[in-house]
């Protein structure tokens, strides 16, 4: 018995070390196949042999080691990986949100390459990519919705407007029935107030004279209502701060303080910027609000004369929103459901149920200044002609991914490929929106102004305005006045240190906008919109 329990312990310690010599021959044939410094291995022909049989002898690791060690090595890879990423964050192009459209990385530029780059390496194909345009810029226009439908989507709007005006008057302007007390405070809850100082500060006037300014007949108190007579509707960064202010000095215009409240765009909505999500309605009661220093000139003049004076007659109002021309993405919002679908209603459909005769105008420039003026002005940091370019063709490669699978229009107003470009390509394509502000404002409602004219020669441009709006005749000091006032809204200093942007980025853009700018120039009969001198 005890010779057998010998025997039996000498087997197993044999077992023992035949196997400890078999994963020992395992780690050694593997660390001979990954190390080709390894110092018992001959430089000579045999070292091909070895490394031959070791790949042989791999199949004799247990599968789970090879499993563990083929997943050791990819965690150590995505380290590496992740590190390499850090290091280096500018070389990269990433997109700021998830975007159905597919966009090439573009190469990075240093400012020599880049001034020199041919459009070639842009990784974009423009001649296919114009005539991808050109095929999409033929399209039936749009529908528009019954007045019945408009209607329903804001009955209250419709509620408070009504559908005829005062004959008396030039502007819009109705009676609405006032029961509040001698006490009341009718600026008390508008939201424009807690948002803009200088709305406040006039509120605190209008309230100090508001009863004074009431309508009395048949026992009850009415205030007069006025809604603009004119809208400067757009572009952004076409002028239209400097052609706002410059209005303000004529006798016969009375505005709103607030430049842009994006009323018709927005705030009706509950929405000042999409990227803060919905925040409060602002009631049409607090947009009306804005014009009671137009309402109250006017009453204060009817109050003098019973009959209504000239100059009351004359009065009017406006109001300029740069977003009120191509800003309807808030349907996206409200219809998550065709949120990829061009939108069912647009603002100019409740602008024109409420107030058909409404007077449109519209300031635009060169869209490849206007681009790179926009990204200055709305970029806060890291801005260079370098970066621009680099935004500039990932812009241009998600609106040609986005307009090979959709309609032009449908790419125009589309909300994730607004939130995805990172510049607002889509703001330049001027014809889009012009062609369906066409679709229910008469062309004879609608004046379309030329920046670089405009700036050329102010007061041949002013002159158009007077006559579009029927305003006039310009007294003497009033156009001296006129062309002496200082321009708006102009390029900060730090932005114009930056230079203009690089030749390459040039080129692109002019290539893009030009199929859409010809379109422009045909409809509008007028070569200059052409932008070809530019």
């Amino acid at each position: 018995m005890d010779t057998s329990g010998h025997i039996k312990d000498n087997c197993v310690h044999s077992l023992s070390m035949a196997e400890n010599e078999k994963k020992s021959g395992s780690r050694e044939e593997v660390r001979m196949l990954f190390d080709f410094r390894h110092t018992n291995m001959p430089e000579n022909l045999e070292v091909k042999w070895v490394l031959l049989l070791s790949l042989t002898n791999l199949w004799s690791i247990s599968k789970v080691k090879l499993v563990s060690l083929l997943l050791g090595s990819t965690v150590i890879f995505l380290i590496m990986a992740s590190y390499i990423l850090t290091w280096d964050k500018k070389g990269l192009l990433f997109i700021s949100s998830p975007s159905p459209y597919q966009v090439q990385p573009a190469a990075i530029l240093s400012s020599t390459a880049a001034a020199e780059v041919p459009s070639e390496r842009n990784s974009i194909n423009m001649k296919l990519l114009v005539k991808l345009i050109r095929s999409k810029l033929e399209y039936t226009p749009r529908k528009v919705p019954d007045e019945k439908h408009i209607i329903e989507t804001d009955p209250h709007l419709f509620s408070v407007i009504p559908r005829q005006f005062l004959l008396n008057i030039k502007s819009p302007c109705w009676y609405e029935e006032f029961s509040g007390e001698v006490r009341t405070d009718p600026y008390k809850r508008n939201f424009f107030t807690l948002h803009s100082k200088s709305f406040k500060d006039v509120c605190d006037h209008l309230r100090t004279t508001f009863h004074q300014h009431l309508y009395h007949r048949d026992g009850k108190q009415f205030r007069l209502r006025c809604l603009p007579y004119f809208y400067i509707i757009g572009q952004p960064k076409c002028g239209t701060t400097d052609l706002f202010h410059r209005l303000l000095l004529l006798p016969e215009v009375r505005f709103n303080v607030m430049k842009e409240p994006h009323w018709w765009t927005r705030k009706r909505f509950g929405y000042f910027h999409f990227k803060d999500g919905f925040q409060e309605v602002f009631p049409v009661q607090d947009y009306l609000d804005l014009f009671d220093l137009a309402a109250h000139s006017i009453q204060e003049e009817i109050n003098k004369n019973s009959s209504g004076s000239h100059h009351a007659l004359q009065l009017i109002t406006g109001e300029a929103s740069a977003s009120t021309m191509w800003d309807n993405q808030v349907w996206s919002y409200l219809h998550k459901d065709g949120e990829e679908a061009e939108p069912p209603f647009l603002a100019q459909d409740f602008i024109h149920t409420v107030q058909p005769g409404a007077k449109i105008i519209i300031m635009l420039r060169d869209p490849v200044e206007r681009l790179y003026s926009d990204y200055l002005y709305f970029t806060t940091a890291n801005k260079s002609a370098e970066d621009f370019h680099l935004k500039v063709v990932e812009s241009v490669q998600l609106f040609q991914s986005c307009l090979s699978e959709r309609t032009l229009r449908s790419c125009a107003y589309s909300l994730s490929l607004s939130n995805t470009m990172p510049v607002r390509l889509n703001l330049g394509i001027y014809i889009v929106f012009l062609l369906d502000w066409l679709t229910v404002f008469q062309r004879e409602q609608i004046l379309v102004l030329h920046l670089e004219n405009y700036a050329a020669n102010r007061n041949v441009t002013i002159k158009k305005v007077f006559d579009f709006l029927s305003v006039g005749p310009l007294l003497e000091q009033v156009e001296e006045a006129l062309t002496k006032h200082p321009m708006s809204n102009r390029r900060r200093a730090a932005d114009r240190n930056l230079g203009p942007m690089l030749p390459a980025t040039r080129d692109l853009l002019r290539e893009f906008h030009q199929p859409f700018n010809q379109k422009l120039a045909s409809v509008l009969d007028n070569d200059a919109f052409l932008w070809s001198n530019a």
